[in-house]
């Protein structure tokens, strides 16, 4: 069988961190190896149960992928949870058993169940809960809304419709993966970093100074002046804010 399906997979573009100028708009980035993009299906909209065909490795992300194959002869690629094998059927639907990789609406899945690949908006894709190893949980539900606890600690409330996958990611130990080399760091696309202190003052505002003097300031900055210690980037209108119950921070 192929590793990878050519309608599932497109060419992932370099930029470098340059904008549509050539002008580097992100720094230490470049040099990244050749990499095509796996397609996701984030909506799982197809009610027809799937067979996992095959659980695979992607250079674009932190967890494995599995590769479904549906009565149809469908084939679409899903972020592969814990204990999920090859040979396994999996389904979307509303009233599905409550099962790694099954794929239900917020409302009808039971307090305490374990979900990743988590809506925001219902009927938009998964957006939450998708990196290796992490798992969502489901607090408590009154009416159509659902709370949720997030893997930051974060408690959210959710439309009941909004949906999510049944239990938590695969890959759970990549945190602790060494990667043995600088040039496997290049391979990935990370281009080396210079401290501030050691540039000259009009390169960075932590720069000059005569011998090891500190970066002579109260909060650290950014090369473009900008604090960076301490002060809020969160916009405090985001829409977003009043369905946040506990923020990530609050002790």
């Amino acid at each position: 069988m192929k590793t990878t399906l050519k309608r599932l997979v497109s060419l992932n573009p370099k930029s470098s961190g340059r904008n549509s100028s050539g002008k580097i708009t992100v720094r230490h980035q470049g040099g990244r190896q050749k990499r095509f993009l796996r397609h996701i299906d984030w909506k799982r909209s197809l009610t027809l149960p799937a067979r996992v065909e095959a659980i695979q490795y992607d250079p674009n992300r932190t967890s494995d992928i599995a590769l479904l194959v549906y009565g149809n002869g469908v084939k679409d690629y899903i972020l592969a949870p814990q204990n999920l094998k090859v040979g396994d059927s999996v389904v979307f639907s509303e009233t599905a058993e409550i099962k790694v990789g099954n794929c239900l609406p917020l409302k009808n899945i039971p307090i305490g169940i374990e979900i990743h690949n988590l809506e925001i908006t219902p009927g938009k894709g998964a957006q939450m809960v998708r990196s290796a190893g992490n798992t969502a949980a489901v607090q408590s539900k009154e009416g159509n809304i659902v709370v949720v606890k997030l893997p930051s600690g974060e408690i959210r409330q959710f439309d009941g419709n909004c949906r999510a996958t049944i239990g938590s990611l695969s890959n759970p130990h990549h945190k602790e993966e060494i990667l043995g080399k600088a040039g496997r760091k290049r391979h990935m696309g990370v281009r080396p970093t210079v401290r501030g202190v050691a540039q000259d003052p009009r390169s960075h505002p932590h720069g000059g100074g005569e011998g090891r003097s500190g970066i002579g300031m109260k909060s650290p900055k950014s090369p473009w002046g900008k604090r960076t210690l301490g002060k809020r980037t969160r916009d405090r209108k985001k829409y977003s804010n009043k369905h946040i119950i506990k923020h990530r921070y609050a002790k």
